[in-house]
Formats: C-alpha cells, structure tokens, sequence
C-alpha cells in the first residue's frame, strides 16, 4: 500500500485522549509537517506542526549545546513526567516565571491558567523564588518575568518589582492586561522609577472591537490606548504581545508591527499562536503556527520583511523566531538582510535575552583584531560610535528608538506535543515548592496540582 505522506523523523508524544506517553512519527504531508501518534487504547492521531516546511528543516542548523543550570531531579517517571528539571532536559531558563496571585480583572477564554481560588502570595515566598531562580543559575539568570493573572493586582507589587530589580536580573518584566496603568498614572509613575533594564509585557491584539470581544470577553481598547499614552509619556519600555487567533487578527499581522514600528518606547512585539490548554481547548484543524506567522509577515509587508529574516532562535529555535530592525535616517530594514547567522552561531548565547545593548558592551573590548574576527562586528557599522560614552540609561534609551524586535513563540500543547521540543522549552515556572518546571507542561500536568 502506498503511504500519502513522507517519514523524517521518530519522537515520544502524548496521546490527545489519554494524556498516556506514546510513539510517534513526524512526517511530511504535501508541504506540511505533521506529527502522527500511535496510541494503543485511542489508535491513530494526527496534528500539524508547522505550515512552512522550510522553517521545519532549517531551525535544525540552529542547536547548540545547552547552556548549564542546576539539575532538580533524577530519573522517576522520565520525561515528561519528572519536570523539576530532570537530566534529560537541554536547556537552562531563558524566562523565569515567577506567579505572584491568581486574581484577575478579565476573564480571557484564551488564558493558559484556569483557577478559581484566588490569592496573593506573600512577599517571603516570593523572595525565595527569586533567590532560588538566581540560585539555579549560577546567579547569572536573565528574565525573571513577574506573571499570573493580573500582577499589578497584588498590593504588594511595586515592592515586588523594586525587589526583583535587587536581585541582578539581567530583565524584570511585568506580565500585564494593562488596565491598571490605564486607569492609574501614579502607578505608572512608580513604574518609571524602576525603568533601567525593566519592561512592561502588555496583551495587544489589535484595534478591532471583535478581537477584544473574541480573545478578552470585553471591549478595552480605549484603556488600552489610554495605557499608552502613559507608557510613552514616562518612556517605559515596552514589549506587546499579541495572541493570534484563526479567522480573527490572523490577516493583520503586519499592520499590528507597522503600526507599532513608529511608536515610541514600544520596542519589541512578541506573536503567540493560541494554544490548546487552559480554558481554550477546541479544534486544532484551525492551529496558527509559527511557520504561518512568519510567511503572514513575508506576504502581508510584500517582502518588506522576508521569511529569511527570521532567525531560529538556538535556546528554543522549534518554538521561537525573531528578527531585528533597525532604523537609520527615518527607515527601518531587518539587520538580518546582511548577514548568515548559521556561521555566526558562537556569538549568540543560549538565552531569550540576546540583546543589542550586550554588544554594545561587548564593544567596548573589541581590539582591533576584534574588529577583523567578531562575526558581529559588523553591527557596530550602524551603532553610533558615541555609544560607548554613553550613561546606560542613554544607551537603552537609543536602543529602544532605533531598533525594533519581532518575535514568534508557539507553545506545545497535548495536540502538538513533541518531546524534543519540550526537552529545549526554556521558558520556565518558579513554583513557590522552588521547583523551576518547563512552561508548556506545567500548563499541560501540573497547574491543577
């Protein structure tokens, strides 16, 4: 009998029904890339991976060794079931997640989480996880995203930021709906305070009553707006991140960046296809992924921005991609039109928080055989030479104006599970226990417990 599709590789997943380990394949269908699961008890399954198959083969030029973190556990259960990190695991924390309540002002049917107990976590507890996370690392950790539901509902949180800026992180992101620095400008005020390497995370996804209503249950654009006019009038950095939804905003992709693009202190835009956990579980024949995104910009900025810009990202490259732009004399081009990263791969590190400002840094120690070798150098050609006498805060502010970040995290679910993916997923959940736990299966086996 001749099979309809072409056999690439063999992996681990999990049954949709069962939630059991099972064998799997991954596969080529046409010019999609599939993974097609064997369970005993549920038989055959099928789901897509990704659109492009391009993208499927080329993240693969991307791995690099992992970088090393403090190991949890041993083998018990193994993988996926050990996950406070086991051995198996190859990739230390990008991102650390640190919860800090479970209390909300929206009701989001695309939200990860789904809880009904609310509550704060004291700032004890919260110290200790930040400790431990730094602990973890070698005391060397890069993102401590402070996350939940709604954080700035905390009482506490201002001191919690101030704490988390105490603790040497090389980021503190506040995960955010918005609405309190929309109808609170003394909050934002104290936000200012702690701006030098502190973000704001904020949901954006787009300017359409419809999509609020969709992704949010609620209209809140004119808070959102609002919420911007106070980031920008105390120039806070700021990511957005936009959930993409089928047969929604997925045909505005491009208008979500180039309207941002000329927006100030908005500095980076972070795509996420929905994922199937949480309170959204539905059809996944609808499933965005990470591939489509990338050619949605290609086709929606007519090769503005090219599928080639996207870089794989080597921490997690079958989850993440991004590119730069950079803007001279009032244009913005991706930076990634003059270089192959594949021969450069040694001077990007294992981390999500890979920035311009750490080679601005860098710079300062190039010598002159520096110049000729760096496979980066060549970046200093459009920074300005008086970066280097620059205070910080005039460097992050000319980083935030002159450059602009996209990227694309898809997340693996039960449907999409591949266990070589999981064993690379770098985006991690401190729990209050301080166990560090991958992001996509603490939201698949252990957020209930």
């Amino acid at each position: 009998m001749t099979k309809d599709y072409i056999f690439l590789e063999s992996t681990i997943s999990i049954c949709n029904e069962c939630l059991k380990k099972v064998e799997a394949k991954i596969i080529r269908k046409k010019w999609w890339i599939y993974i097609k699961k064997f369970c005993p008890t549920h038989w055959v399954q099928e789901e897509i991976l990704e659109e492009n198959p391009n993208y499927y083969f080329k993240k693969n030029l991307y791995y690099k060794p992992w970088t090393g973190c403090k190991i949890q556990t041993t083998y018990n259960k193994w993988c996926p079931r050990d996950c406070w990190l086991c051995p198996h695991h190859e990739q230390h924390t990008c991102i650390g997640l640190v919860e800090i309540t479970n209390k909300c002002d929206l009701w989001c049917p695309t939200c990860y989480a789904n809880s009904w107990n609310w509550e704060f976590l004291d700032l004890e507890t919260i110290e200790k996880m930040m400790d431990f996370y730094q602990d973890s690392e070698y005391n060397k950790a890069d993102i401590l995203q402070i996350s939940w539901w709604e954080p700035t509902m905390h009482p506490q949180i201002i001191e919690i930021l101030n704490l988390a800026k105490e603790k040497n992180f090389k980021y503190v992101m506040l995960n955010t709906n918005w609405l309190r620095i929309a109808r609170d400008e003394n909050f934002t005020k104290e936000l200012w305070k702690i701006k030098l390497w502190f973000e704001i995370y904020l949901q954006f996804d787009w300017f359409k009553d419809e999509s609020y209503k969709n992704l949010r249950w609620k209209n809140i654009l004119d808070e959102k707006l609002q919420a911007i006019k106070y980031i920008q009038k105390y120039k806070i950095p700021t990511t957005l991140v936009s959930t993409i939804k089928s047969w929604l905003n997925d045909d505005e992709i491009y208008k979500i960046i180039e309207f941002w693009l000329n927006q100030d202190y908005i500095r980076w835009i972070n795509f996420q296809p929905v994922a199937f956990f949480g309170r959204w579980n539905t059809d996944t024949k609808n499933r965005i992924t990470l591939s489509w995104i990338i050619d949605e910009i290609e086709n929606q900025s007519d090769d503005f921005i090219k599928f080639d810009d996207f870089i794989p990202l080597p921490c997690d490259p079958d989850r993440v991609a991004l590119t730069y732009l950079h803007k001279k004399k009032d244009k913005w081009n991706p930076i990634t039109h003059k270089i192959d990263v594949t021969k450069n791969l040694d001077s990007i590190k294992n981390t999500f928080a890979f920035d311009l400002k750490d080679i601005i840094e860098d710079k300062k120690d190039w010598d002159c055989c520096t110049w000729v070798c760096n496979p980066w150098a060549w970046l200093t050609k459009i920074l300005e030479p008086k970066l280097i006498l620059m205070s910080k805060q005039e460097q992050s502010d000319y980083v935030n104006n002159n450059f602009f970040r996209i990227s694309i995290k898809s997340f693996i679910d039960v449907y999409n599970f591949d266990i070589k993916s999981v064993q690379k997923d770098c985006v991690h959940i401190i729990t209050p226990d301080l166990k560090k736990i991958p992001f996509s299966t603490y939201n698949m086996f252990y957020r209930n417990k």
